[in-house]
């Protein structure tokens, strides 16, 4: 990815952040439902995304969209089972799903621990990942929906979605979907979207805020290798945006 590609914007606060963040959101889903009829966006969890959904909740624009022509998807979810409170679809449920009219065939959620694929994150990323291929159609190159927005919150090690450092997940070049077994933080066995899966998007927001993310911040914006800092791996086909809260930036080479 050049660097031109890249686009970082700070935001005064983390307030702030989710506030604009959720303005964007909505114009970008806005037009591609003007352009295409649909829309479709990969969401993420963590405290940044949840705080993202909980600003559109709370907008005035959120009306804008025509929640009955958008696809959700999920960039990762624990393994855990239906309804689990440290899940990403409940905290997403609880911040914004509820309160806006979606059509539940058009909320993508990745399996849960219990039910058909009790115990088996192979087989439930299998599952994600033929409902991905179904999405995309017959000949889609990378066997995934070309989603207008893929949002990714990053942790403090680097890591998004549930891509670690030195993860073996970070290696798949086949699969748009893992199950990820040994995350360095709880719960241990995940799903998650592959680099290949992501990098189909048309654009890819990353999302930071707060002193804990800056040293992450500075060291993906660096240019590491992919191994060590996901986040530098991650980029879309059109866009890729930076969107931090000035804590979060605190670490990087002074903005022009």
């Amino acid at each position: 990815m050049s660097t031109a590609a890249r686009e970082v914007l700070v935001h005064p606060d983390k307030d702030a952040l989710a506030r604009q963040t959720a303005a964007r959101l909505v114009s970008r889903i806005t037009e591609a439902q003007a352009a295409r009829g649909t829309a479709s966006v990969v969401l993420t969890g963590g405290r940044n995304g949840n705080a993202l959904l909980a600003a559109l909740a709370s907008s005035a624009e959120r009306d804008r969209i025509d929640w009955s022509r958008l696809e959700l998807w999920w960039g990762d979810e624990r393994f855990l089972p239906d309804g689990d409170p440290e899940r990403n679809h409940t905290q997403a449920r609880e911040a914004l799903l509820d309160a806006v009219p979606l059509e539940p065939a058009h909320i993508h959620v990745m399996p849960p621990s219990d039910g058909r694929y009790a115990g088996d994150a192979e087989a439930a990323a299998e599952a994600y990942a033929t409902e991905l291929a179904a999405a995309a159609g017959p000949g889609a190159p990378a066997k995934v929906p070309a989603f207008d927005v893929l949002l990714l919150g990053v942790g403090p090690d680097t890591h998004v979605a549930s891509l670690f450092p030195e993860h073996p997940a970070l290696r798949e070049t086949e699969r748009t979907v893992v199950g990820v077994h040994g995350a360095p933080k709880p719960p241990p066995t995940r799903l998650s979207l592959t680099l290949p899966a992501i990098r189909a998007a048309q654009e890819v927001w990353l999302l930071a805020a707060g002193d804990d993310k800056a040293e992450a911040v500075a060291m993906a914006l660096s240019g590491p290798g992919e191994l060590q800092a996901p986040a530098a791996a991650v980029y879309g086909r059109s866009r890729t945006l930076w969107l931090l809260d000035a804590a979060a930036a605190s670490r990087l080479p002074e903005q022009e």
